[in-house]
């Protein structure tokens, strides 16, 4: 369906930054172009001298909440002043959510689970959207460096089709040992401070900050800009090292520039990602000069503030609207002499001069990219096509307790518990021995789950992109990152652990391992996760022919010490359980075959179930239509969730079966992706009569509606 692809526009900015908290403070930042990277205060080390980092001075907010929180939270609310509107949605880009908090505790020994609540990704967007009265979607996205860029290109997909008003968007990470020691494990540090593009330069300074943006498609009094584009891709190449040639950086800065409807002589500043590191530098050097055969000014800020890793992208597009207002191109600090490799000459001093657009870039672990165009002036509106042609599913695939697809359907369809832990070598048996070798469980059941969907699909190619969902990630890597880091007295951290610990890492690896070079990424949603992949899966997946196929798949894994601590569904149960979901997707109809589709995601509210009914067509459709209810309710929920759950019986007063699927699946965050291949099996098998659905509805905090029909 065709209608006006709705501008963009920034009408509020929110930055808390190592240059200082607020627009106008790193504002004068950027004018006297001194760098704020300095050897590490805000927590001990015992190696010393500490290393150089981007640190955020006398930070203040609830003592009782994780930095990465306070961080958060005192940037969102900048990015809100003076706005009076209703958030229909906040999305925050993180990797490392509360950890510091965790780290804190586990060295303590505290096993008081209820102090952990604050370690998942998913609860900096919740404390944001609680704490800004937000009842719409609050998502959560790890897609390593460019999280904050991403979350900002979520946005204004919701923005642009008009399914949302209002979006709250960016980026937060805090400094913590995963980070501070990971990096420096992987030999990315630069003793001297972070100099891009410099001859001498020898690596990163980690780094910590959060910035925001309130975006709307409503035009602001006060503008800071307009967001005209946004691109991304994934090299598909490395976990940790991005492709040598740029290619996967270049093709996120074209579609970002073809997003905008504009050339690349229409850029007039360039925000590198610059981190200072050789080979990311020079990957991205040979993109840029791919792109354009003039090159206009260009700079990394990272010399001045360090690398704010998931806060960067968000950190620098804010950056890139304070340039636009103030006609300032910040200089490339750090870089003395330009490296003649690179072949680019950074601007060596802050410079006046008229800038118009700004094309920012953000890449990250697992070769993930992201950039955004950002403006003073919003373009003439263009056609914009609703992204209406259904997801069929193609080919599926689960992991539970009781084994591979047809065992856990197997116990299923007679009505037996699926719940428990495989064994890994069952989890691996089909994926080659030499490509997970230095993976542990995570990661083996995301690539098995990718390869057992596409055997099932009957399909050669591989799917274009990647859209994962992990409440908790890679548990074992980081609990064994970060517990050699203690027991050697934080001289031996493991950089195995590190890549693998961050939560797109398995992601990455079902990338590089199909060669899916589209959009990569990894949503973090808690109990909902697979529901916020889902989410991200309708947002970007395409409908042309050539990249209009995904895999769509959600993950937890259950770990010993872990998973008690953090997961409070978990806890209500003795049988440690885990597993997942994947499906092979195309974006076509495609009849035979079964279709998905997220009606509804919203926190709960006193009129949460009036506007589930109405996205599911009403009351009368419901009756209509729907065949069978897989219910999910987290443990930890169970007495709100069966309220909620008899409230919408109630309301639509149909007669159907309700399967609790948890008491099948067993608990473990994503559940619900085993639950849409249970209901995918179910319509296939004929168990579901012609021209019915299943409905798979989310309880708890937030409500969920997921659709399955065959077409």
């Amino acid at each position: 369906m065709s209608s006006t692809k709705s501008p963009v526009y920034i009408a509020g900015l929110g930055i808390v930054s190592p240059l200082g908290i607020g627009v106008e403070t790193t504002l004068a930042a950027l004018e006297t172009n001194r760098t704020a990277v300095a050897p590490l205060r805000v927590f001990p080390v015992q190696q010393q001298p500490s290393l150089p980092v981007g640190q955020v001075e006398d930070l203040r907010g609830n003592s009782h909440l994780p930095r990465a929180h306070r961080l958060g939270l005192l940037a969102a609310k900048q990015a809100m002043e003076g706005n009076d509107c209703s958030l229909d949605a906040v999305i925050v880009g993180s990797t490392t959510g509360g950890i510091s908090q965790t780290e804190e505790l586990l060295a303590e020994k505290n096993e008081d689970a209820g102090l952990y609540q604050y370690h998942g990704l998913s609860t900096v967007a919740e404390t944001i959207g609680e704490e800004l009265h937000c009842t719409g979607e609050l998502l959560s996205v790890s897609t390593a460096c460019s999280s904050g860029t991403v979350a900002i290109s979520m946005a204004c997909k919701m923005l642009e089709s008009g399914e949302a008003q209002w979006v709250l968007a960016g980026g937060v990470d805090s400094l913590c040992l995963l980070t501070y020691y990971g990096f420096h494990s992987l030999q990315l540090v630069d003793k001297k401070g972070s100099r891009p593009f410099d001859i001498n330069r020898e690596g990163m300074s980690v780094a910590e900050g959060a910035a925001f943006l309130l975006l709307t498609n409503q035009k602001p009094d006060d503008c800071h800009g307009v967001i005209l584009g946004s691109g991304l891709s994934c090299d598909a190449y490395h976990g940790a090292a991005p492709h040598p040639e740029g290619i996967g950086a270049r093709a996120a800065m074209q579609k970002a520039m073809d997003d905008a409807a504009l050339s690349a002589d229409a850029i007039d500043y360039i925000n590198l990602h610059g981190t200072g590191t050789p080979e990311n530098d020079l990957a991205e050097s040979k993109a840029v000069r791919k792109l354009f055969s003039t090159l206009p000014p260009l700079s990394s800020i990272k010399g001045l503030s360090g690398h704010g890793l998931a806060a960067s992208g968000a950190i620098e597009a804010v950056v890139s609207a304070i340039c636009l207002k103030h006609n300032l191109l910040p200089a490339n600090c750090g870089c003395e002499k330009a490296d003649p490799e690179c072949g680019l000459q950074p601007l060596a001093s802050p410079t006046e001069q008229s800038v118009t657009t700004i094309l920012s870039n953000s890449f990250g672990f697992g070769g993930n990219n992201a950039c955004l165009v950002v403006s003073e002036t919003e373009k003439t509106a263009d056609p914009y096509e609703a992204e209406s042609v259904p997801l069929s599913i193609v080919g599926k695939s689960c992991i539970t307790g009781a084994g591979h697809t047809m065992d856990s359907m197997g116990r299923f369809f007679t009505l037996e518990s699926m719940a428990g832990r495989l064994d890994l070598k069952i989890i691996a048996e089909q994926l080659p021995a030499r490509s997970i070798r230095r993976m542990k469980r995570f990661s083996q059941m995301a690539l098995a789950l990718a390869a057992a969907a596409k055997t099932d699909s009957g399909i050669e190619q591989s799917p274009h992109a990647v859209f994962m969902g992990s409440g908790w990630g890679a548990l074992s890597e980081t609990w064994d990152f970060l517990d050699k880091l203690q027991t050697t007295q934080q001289q031996f951290p493991s950089p195995i652990d590190f890549v693998g610990s961050v939560h797109n890492s398995a992601a990455g690896q079902i990338a590089i391992s199909h060669g899916a070079t589209g959009p990569n990424i990894t949503s973090s949603g808690g109990d909902y996760s697979f529901e916020q992949a889902l989410r991200a899966t309708e947002m970007f997946l395409e409908t042309k022919t050539r990249f209009n196929t995904a895999f769509l798949l959600a993950a937890d894994e259950s770990h010993p010490e872990f998973t008690k601590l953090l997961d409070a569904s978990a806890q209500k149960t003795d049988l440690a359980a885990d597993g997942g979901g994947g499906l092979y997707l195309c974006r076509k109809a495609i009849p035979g075959k079964v279709s998905i589709k997220l009606s509804f995601y919203k926190k709960v509210s006193e009129t949460v179930l009036e506007q589930m009914l109405a996205s599911l067509g009403g009351t009368e459709q419901v009756q209509q239509k729907c065949a069978m209810i897989l219910a999910g309710i987290p443990a930890a929920q169970e007495t709100e969730g069966e309220e909620q759950l008899n409230a919408f019986m109630q309301a639509t007063d149909i007669d159907v079966p309700v399967i609790h699927y948890r008491k099948f699946t067993g608990e473990f965050a994503s559940a619900s992706a085993v639950a849409a291949v249970m209901a995918t099996q179910l319509l296939e098998s004929g168990e579901i009569p012609a021209g019915k659905e299943v409905l798979i509805l989310g309880f708890g905090k937030t409500q969920t509606a997921m659709q399955l029909s065959m077409q």
